[in-house]
């Protein structure tokens, strides 16, 4: 629920030097923050999440600093770390957000504790289930503070362990916010199974992808929403690699026939996605294809859970995150994205655009 910040808060935003040593930051800095939390700071090429210190004056200098990024194309701004007086500097953040017109702010755990993150309005999230991969997942701990409508119901967070699993992941994370799968039971053989069941080789299109799911859970009601019959996400490929994928996309669609899978020849639209993950009573969730080019830089296809919304944003899970650019599963957890980014990046294909999307009813 969203807390309200005093008014008169003062702070400045000062640019980031992406990687600088500990040597390079401004003295200010160097006298409130750590070492180890300078060097963490520079340790990655933060660039492509438009890094910026927002500091509070105070004593001369500075009394506060957080280190704050963000995704491009998003409603949200992540403390990395707040050093000095990081009551302050979580209020100038928050401040700082919402002057932005950002919907949430969420918090690393690598050094505040629970206790003040609390006082200053966070609550904690849940930490992300096990996964498949012994890549890095960032900090134990995180928190959110949202500052546009109540938030949304949290579900479990997993990381998907290869790099073209990320449709059978948001379906099970759907299955486990509807209660059909239990979160314990989803691992890496769980991952891997059903993307094996949904796969056009790497990757799940929207229709294999529904009959996936309706095979492994025949009692929940699944829909494709595709805007286009003609194969997808095989731009890339030409002569053979290209045709026997087409032949396994055509043999997917006569499957949702015969399953009963609605593949409706149309683009679902944005409000009536939005209509899905509101619905009161309801557990319904839409599996839905981006592109990456406007978050990570890299135009490639991509399945994230949308599951909830708050007033200008919806927000989805992204099995991925890019520790490359210091991300953790803080930036992929709960994450708004506007309404009208949401609505460009899921737009795939060439001069012809198309949106792929699979709604899973849980009743």
């Amino acid at each position: 629920m969203p807390h309200p910040v005093p008014s008169a808060v003062t702070y400045a935003v000062v640019p980031y030097a992406p990687g600088a040593g500990p040597s390079a930051w401004p003295e200010e800095l160097r006298r409130i923050a750590r070492p180890e939390v300078l060097e963490r700071w520079g340790a990655v090429d933060r660039a492509p999440h438009a890094p910026r210190l927002v500091t509070v004056p105070g004593g001369g200098g500075w009394a506060a600093a957080a280190l704050v990024t963000a995704r491009p194309g998003t409603a949200y701004a992540k403390i990395v770390d707040a050093v000095g007086d990081v009551p302050a500097a979580a209020r100038a953040v928050v401040a700082y957000a919402e002057e932005q017109g950002l919907v949430q702010v969420v918090w690393e755990g690598w050094t505040v504790s629970g206790e003040e993150a609390a006082a200053a309005g966070f609550a904690p999230l849940r930490p992300p289930l096990p996964g498949g991969t012994d890549e890095p997942a960032g900090p134990r701990t995180g928190y959110v503070r949202w500052t546009a409508g109540e938030g949304v119901a949290e579900p479990a967070y997993y990381r998907q362990s290869t790099h073209f699993s990320c449709g059978a992941v948001t379906a099970l994370l759907a299955q486990v916010r509807a209660g059909v799968v239990r979160p314990e039971s989803l691992d890496r053989e769980a991952e891997l199974t059903l993307w094996r069941d949904a796969t056009n080789f790497p990757a799940c299109e929207p229709v294999g992808l529904g009959v996936a799911v309706r095979r492994r859970w025949p009692s929940s009601s699944v829909e494709v929403f595709l805007d286009t019959e003609e194969p997808v996400l095989l731009d890339h490929l030409d002569g053979d690699e290209r045709e026997w994928r087409a032949v396994l996309q055509r043999a997917s669609r006569t499957d949702a026939d015969r399953l009963g899978v609605p593949v409706h020849g149309r683009r679902l639209s944005l409000a009536e996605l939005r209509e899905a993950v509101e619905a009161p009573g309801r557990c319904r969730h839409v599996l839905l294809l981006v592109s990456l080019a406007t978050m990570q830089g890299f135009d490639v296809p991509h399945w994230v859970l949308c599951h909830g919304a708050v007033p200008g944003a919806v927000v989805v899970e992204d099995p991925w995150f890019n520790t490359g650019a210091g991300e953790t599963w803080v930036d992929a957890h709960l994450l708004p994205v506007p309404d009208a980014s949401l609505d460009a990046m899921s737009l795939l294909g060439g001069e012809v655009r198309v949106r792929g999307a699979v709604l899973i009813d849980g009743g």
